[in-house]
């Protein structure tokens, strides 16, 4: 843990907010002790409801070290991640995360992602956005290749 990364986290979120390229959201992704990826939100100057903080420092970081994973990598980020970015992160595979604000001073100032969470605790027949199956014997075959390809790379 290393406060002068979480201040540069805090520093992309402000400085964000300043030049009103999304939301108040900074991320710093380490490894060695150095910063080697930052992103900070764009959801709404390059409309992609996927371009949060973490995310895009996930990329740039991937990018960066021309892997999929980042072990032995931290991430600092300036508010707690959301659900989406978590999943991103899990996948990523840092050994740590770091972070400032909490989800519920996010919620204050209206990123609230509590909707998001109730939604996940429900069965995919009782949530609000309709889920369903279709063409599973179809879509199987993508996997049946998978699970016989002799040169995929498993992450």
């Amino acid at each position: 843990m290393n406060k002068k990364f979480m201040r540069k986290a805090i520093e992309l979120s402000i400085e964000n907010v300043k030049q009103n390229i999304g939301g108040p959201f900074g991320a710093v992704i380490v490894k060695d002790n150095k910063i080697i990826a930052t992103g900070a939100n764009c959801v709404t100057s390059h409309n992609d409801p996927t371009a949060h903080a973490e995310v895009v420092a996930i990329r740039n970081a991937c990018k960066e070290l021309n892997s999929f994973q980042l072990d032995d990598c931290e991430i600092y980020t300036s508010c707690e991640p959301c659900p989406m970015c978590m999943g991103a992160i899990y996948w990523a595979r840092p050994k740590a995360v770091y972070y400032g604000n909490t989800k519920a001073d996010a919620a204050k100032i209206d990123f609230d992602d509590q909707f998001i969470y109730d939604e996940l605790d429900l069965p995919l027949h009782k949530r609000n956005l309709k889920i369903e199956q279709m063409l599973n014997d179809e879509a199987i075959k993508a996997f049946e290749l998978w699970e016989s390809n002799i040169e995929k790379i498993e992450y």
